[in-house]
């Protein structure tokens, strides 16, 4: 459980905010990644607190320039960024502990229940909430054009997750649903086979009646032109 700056008391889940002194605390960077300020502040804007964010830089294999905000320590990631952060942060991960996976989820839960859509740094439209993966515990807010908005401390309930063995996980979720779409795709095809053979059988029964009446036709015609040549 990570602990107050100011006052050493313990921080209630998911949050940056001590309930003791008040003291905002980065949670999610702090002892974890170092990382430098770039200046001038970006033009994007936290979601949360109205101002400018400022850009820093996580000097992750190299430059790695993300936005935060100073106020709320809210993150913002472009496509792609989220997810390559993480890689490089948490390695050599090759089981599931899914008791921890719960233990993490039960003792990170966000104190607050409500739910409030906040716009995007970048173009101001309400972003989606989606889960960031399977018993992640984590609901972003996305925006599919311009990246991800993290609250302040659920970086860090996302370093546990992965470690975890969550991102293991999702992707073994995720294999599973496109084997099972794969199978229901091809009784799909299976079933329009057989509806269309089922078409051409009928067709060909209907042609085979219709010669068939044809030949009793004709046939007919004939008998009759030989009884009105007798007669």
């Amino acid at each position: 459980m990570s602990k107050c700056i100011n006052c050493a008391a313990p921080l209630p889940p998911n949050s940056i905010e001590c309930d003791y002194c008040g003291s905002r605390n980065d949670t999610d960077l702090k002892g974890v990644h170092d990382f430098t300020t770039s200046e001038p502040d970006s033009d994007r804007i936290c979601p949360r607190c109205d101002i400018s964010l400022r850009t820093i830089d996580l000097k992750v294999n190299g430059k790695f320039l993300i936005e935060r905000c100073d106020i709320c320590f809210g993150l913002f990631f472009d496509p792609g960024e989220l997810e390559a952060l993480l890689d490089a942060s948490v390695q050599n991960v090759y089981t599931i502990n899914l008791k921890k996976l719960d233990n993490i989820n039960n003792s990170m839960a966000p104190k607050e229940t409500s739910v409030k859509y906040i716009k995007c740094p970048v173009c101001a439209k309400f972003m989606n909430r989606v889960s960031f993966g399977t018993k992640s515990g984590v609901v972003v807010d996305r925006c599919k054009e311009h990246g991800i908005w993290l609250n302040g401390g659920e970086l860090r309930h996302l370093f546990e997750w992965k470690k975890a063995g969550g991102k293991l996980l999702h992707e073994q979720r995720e294999e599973e649903k496109k084997e099972m779409e794969r199978k229901e795709q091809e009784i799909r095809d299976r079933e329009r086979s057989g509806y269309a053979d089922q078409i051409d059988l009928s067709f060909c029964m209907s042609d085979s009646h219709s010669r068939s009446r044809k030949h009793d036709i004709d046939l007919i015609d004939l008998l009759k032109g030989v009884a009105s040549w007798l007669l």
